[in-house]
């Protein structure tokens, strides 16, 4: 079955290496799209729950499918989200195909559009505002005093938990904070003079044009693969927000190859690859 050709790809908020990860939807959904740009905007490995040695099978196919993906020419963005935290060290360069940041600036159709994870905002909005007047040396002490606030809460033995409540039932996330949350990131867009902001974190899917004093920006967030399963699409010159749900198709798509392989098989062909850009790498410097 033909897959569908779209421009960009945003996804985020996958933390594979959890119990709670949709990994083998996400991998019917990759199979059934052929993007130029992947974006995958934070939270894409959880590294917290992966000390757990939990990373079945599944979680490595998708993990395979995007290393695919960009040895077919797919241009990857892999943006770092609090969960990713290792790879924050580690800003602006390629990892074989894939390349890492902690956001990414790109111009859309004439608009200026924003990438981003969206965690800075765990620190205090308050102080975001003069810190991301300074660019990228502010965006990056916006992380260390994320990373910073987490790790004072858990001397206390409290965790950072920025959009719980407990009086809502099954931890469902607070929509008061939710809406907090979009107003902040939509404000430091307009006040940054972006066009488009494009953040994961919160786990709400939304595509919503959010107005200030100072102006307008459309917000758009590509939700989760944990509860929402839901991506974000840019075809046409427009922002689409994709729903596993309701994608009759997507059942069709799976890649046979990646559901016949066993665990050893998959790390073979990674590490394979792997070795393969090296030495290529190594050929092109000679």
């Amino acid at each position: 079955m033909k897959k569908r050709r779209l421009e960009i790809v945003v996804l985020s908020d996958v933390h594979l290496g959890s119990y709670a990860c949709h990994a083998e939807e996400l991998l019917t959904y990759l199979s059934s799209i052929d993007p130029k740009i992947l974006i995958l905007n934070g939270d894409i490995l959880d590294s917290k729950k992966m000390r757990n040695n939990y990373f079945p099978p599944s979680h490595l196919k998708v993990v395979k499918k995007i290393f695919d993906i960009a040895s077919k020419g797919t241009i990857v963005h892999f943006i770092t989200g609090n969960r990713d935290e290792p790879f924050r060290k580690i800003d602006s360069i390629y990892m074989g195909a894939i390349n890492i940041s902690n956001r990414l600036i790109l111009k859309l159709n004439g608009k200026n559009t924003l990438f981003f994870h969206g965690d800075i905002f765990d620190f205090s909005f308050r102080h975001s505002h003069w810190l991301l007047n300074l660019g990228s040396p502010g965006f990056d002490a916006l992380l260390r005093l994320s990373k910073l606030k987490t790790k004072t809460l858990g001397i206390f033995g409290k965790k950072n938990k920025p959009f719980a409540n407990s009086q809502l039932e099954h931890g469902e996330r607070d929509p008061i904070q939710i809406a907090r949350f979009e107003q902040n990131v939509a404000k430091m867009a307009i006040a940054q003079h972006y066009d488009h902001v494009v953040c994961g974190h919160s786990h709400y899917p939304n595509k919503q044009v959010i107005a200030t004093k100072k102006g307008e920006c459309l917000y758009l967030n590509s939700g989760d693969w944990v509860k929402h399963m839901t991506a974000l699409e840019y075809s046409f010159k427009r922002w689409k927000l994709y729903r596993y749900e309701n994608d009759k198709l997507a059942s069709f798509y799976m890649d046979e190859d990646l559901k016949s392989m066993d665990m050893n098989e998959l790390i073979a062909s990674i590490t394979y690859r792997k070795s393969k850009e090296t030495q290529d790498e190594g050929e092109a410097d000679i």
